[in-house]
C-alpha cells in the first residue's frame, strides 16, 4: 500500500508536468508523441497515478523545455521517509 505522502509526492509532479504542458498549449497527445511516450502513460502522470522513472522525468522535461529540477524541486519536503 502506498502512503499518503508518496501519493502527494507524485500528484505534485504530475499538476507540475500538466501545468507546463498547457503553458505550451499542448495536448496530452501531443505531449507524449513529443517525449516517445503513450498518451495514457501521460494522463496517468499527471494525476499522480505512476512512479514515473528517471528515463521518464527527463524525456518529459526535454519535450516540455523544463530542467528536470523544475519538476522535482522541494517534492522531497513532501515526504517522510
Amino acid at each position: 500500500m502506498l502512503s499518503s505522502a508518496k501519493l502527494v509526492w507524485r500528484v505534485q509532479f504530475g499538476k507540475r508536468v500538466r501545468a507546463a504542458r498547457k503553458a505550451l498549449g499542448w495536448t496530452q497527445e501531443r505531449l507524449a508523441d513529443e517525449a516517445g511516450l503513450h498518451p495514457t502513460y501521460v494522463g496517468d502522470t499527471e494525476r499522480g497515478e505512476r512512479n514515473v522513472g528517471l528515463d521518464n522525468i527527463l524525456k518529459l522535461a526535454k519535450s516540455l523545455g523544463v530542467q528536470p529540477g523544475a519538476l522535482l524541486d522541494g517534492l522531497e519536503s513532501q515526504i517522510r521517509i
